[in-house]
């Protein structure tokens, strides 16, 4: 596909995926803080009637629109056809459902379009505190239509950092100097905070998903950052198994500093939990 075709298309499915996440978020939104029905998955997992509604119409709405594409959400059943597929819609139609479930704001509906295994569109909607994230590759990334940029913090200044404790700890015992620590219930903000220059560090520990960081990935490169495991490696999509180990998010400058530390972290977690 030329260079102008695959712009205009990957601006066509930022449109769309953008309108159908603020939507999605609208659906969301009317169930918030209203207790919805709840129940549990797997082994610990929370899903509500509110994750179900906006995952349904995010379903039939983007699916309609482009039925050539695959499909993968956090609240669908997976199949092997997605892997045949040239484009992908990867979904959470609410990622940080425990935090919606306890009324915090910080959740959101994330949308992507992934080809040849890296996103190409990206959307946040986080419909509590009117924030819409959008990027395109080689398009930049903005927060309610302002470009965002992720900015290296000034010498000496304690790095903003969200994760878990082990990586704050590992951070500090390589020599970095740490400062706030932020919570978010919902990884894929957590990493958009990264983007929008409120973050330097951002950490996950192993066994997030595809769902969880495909749209979140995207604004963090577009926004000049980088998203990668704790050998440096880029994230890949729609891959057989969607589950991913330890990842880092960072400003510029912080790529190679906070990998290393954060790698030798979840070797230790994974020895205790073993012990």
């Amino acid at each position: 596909m030329p260079d102008a075709d695959a712009e205009k298309l990957r601006l066509a499915d930022l449109a769309l995926i953008a309108e159908a996440a603020a939507a999605a978020g609208r659906i969301a939104l009317g169930f918030f803080g209203n207790q919805p029905r709840a129940w549990t998955k797997g082994a610990d997992s929370p899903v509500t009637e509110a994750d179900i509604a906006s995952d349904r119409y995010l379903h039939e709405t983007l699916l309609a629109a482009r039925p050539g594409y695959g499909w993968l959400s956090e609240e669908t059943a997976d199949t092997p056809d997605r892997l045949t597929r040239e484009r992908i819609f990867i979904v959470d139609p609410i990622d940080g459902t425990r935090g919606f479930m306890e009324g915090s704001l910080d959740w959101c509906v994330s949308v992507a379009v992934v080809a040849g295994g890296r996103p190409v569109a990206g959307v946040l909607a986080v419909p509590a505190r009117g924030e819409l994230f959008e990027a395109t590759l080689g398009g930049g990334a903005r927060l309610n239509g302002h470009p965002l940029r992720a900015i290296a913090p000034e010498a000496g200044a304690g790095l903003r950092f969200s994760g878990p404790m082990r990586h704050q700890r590992a951070l500090a015992g390589a020599g970095l100097a740490m400062g706030e620590r932020r919570v978010t219930p919902s990884l894929a903000y957590r990493l958009a905070l990264v983007a929008a220059g409120r973050l330097d560090v951002a950490t996950a520990s192993p066994d997030a998903r595809d769902w969880d960081l495909a749209a979140a990935d995207l604004l963090v490169h577009e926004a000049g950052g980088t998203l990668h495991d704790a050998a440096g490696r880029p994230v890949r999509y729609n891959r057989p198994d969607p589950r991913h180990g330890a990842l880092v998010a960072t400003v510029p400058g912080l790529a190679e500093a906070a990998a290393g530390p954060v790698g030798r972290a979840e070797v230790e977690a994974e020895r205790r939990r073993r012990s």
